[in-house]
């Protein structure tokens, strides 16, 4: 009775884990069959790999493998090798091999195969040398793609307990497959469906473009930028104690521009990050009367992309400033 309750127990934390949505995570071949995607100890010991949704944002999900309980973080490491180890690394920097488990328990490699721009592509590898692609699925079978994600261009991204990180590894919305458009415009969005545009804007008044960037290939997190003279400056919301997060482009000594919406009669709107669900900033511009308005990424084909702040994961700071978020177009849901 009691390795009865103990197990429901589990499966009831499996399901909830204080509150989380749980997606399952699992290769898919050719066939569309599914492949379970587990994490194994020194001993051979198998634990469940899972994408986690916290507080009901789904566009940008941890992958964890889970054991007793606890989560630990899926991560692909800084390797010489060919294709980059995806490995769960523990509380005490014991690292666990991620695999994909036939049904008849055959172990295939979980890699890091190829990069586009700031994105890893992970693939299951059958004995054969196919690749099939990792994906996380909802509950109700919605679908995301499981990816290595990096935010800058060291071969160390970050290290965690001990273990030097390459790329995080996160559930993404699926991307567009194919896109020749590489400069896409952003927008903010009125409630009459009228588009304002987005701009950065120096201390002297002076106005530039911001725009969302194909680059290699990577339409799943399109880099925000903006354009100052000759000049592509990063956008990031900044760390601070403000209600609502800053958002600026950082020039190359430290100076900061504002992110600004300016409206066809040339009001100006702040841009903000205005809540947060998990890693997730919501990125508003604030109309005079207090209401939130979408800022998007469009490209010249007419794709629509949600602009956000992916909270980083580490403490970063650029050109002395420190830094809460990246901002990133992400494909919407």
């Amino acid at each position: 009775m009691k390795n009865v309750i103990g197990i429901a127990l589990v499966f009831l934390s499996l399901q909830t884990l204080c509150g989380q949505a749980i997606w399952h995570v699992k290769a898919i071949d050719p066939q569309g069959k599914l492949i379970d995607v587990k994490a194994f100890d020194k001993n051979n010991n198998v634990f469940d790999v899972k994408a986690i949704s916290i507080n009901g944002n789904t566009q940008y999900m941890d992958i964890k493998a889970i054991k007793n309980g606890k989560q630990m973080a899926v991560k692909i490491l800084l390797s010489s090798d060919v294709f980059a180890p995806v490995k769960a690394i523990d509380e005490i920097g014991m690292i666990y091999d991620i695999k994909a488990l036939t049904p008849d328990k055959v172990k295939w490699d979980v890699k890091g195969v190829s990069q586009s721009g700031n994105i890893i592509h992970i693939k299951a590898i059958s004995p054969a040398g196919e690749f099939y692609g990792i994906k996380a699925i909802s509950p109700e079978g919605k679908l995301h793609d499981v990816k290595g994600v990096k935010f800058n261009e060291n071969e160390i991204e970050t290290k965690l307990n001990g273990v030097e990180i390459w790329a995080h590894v996160k559930a993404l919305p699926q991307a567009y497959s194919q896109n020749s458009d590489f400069v896409w415009n952003v927008k903010a969005v009125d409630p009459n469906g009228q588009f304002i545009d987005v701009k950065a804007i120096d201390d002297k008044g002076g106005i530039y473009p911001v725009k969302a960037l194909v680059e290699n290939g990577n339409l799943h997190l399109l880099n925000v930028k903006a354009f100052v003279s000759n000049k592509i400056l990063p956008i990031k919301v900044l760390d601070g104690s403000n209600s609502y997060g800053p958002v600026k482009a950082i020039g190359e000594i430290g100076t900061l521009y504002n992110i600004k919406a300016i409206t066809d009669d040339k009001k100006i709107l702040d841009v903000k990050a205005t809540s947060q669900e998990g890693h997730i900033l919501n990125i508003k511009a604030i109309a005079a009367d207090g209401s939130f308005y979408g800022i998007k990424a469009i490209s010249p084909s007419g794709q629509m992309y949600d602009i956000k702040g992916i909270e980083t994961e580490e403490a970063i700071t650029i050109q002395g400033i420190k830094i809460k978020a990246h901002i990133k177009a992400i494909p919407q849901e």
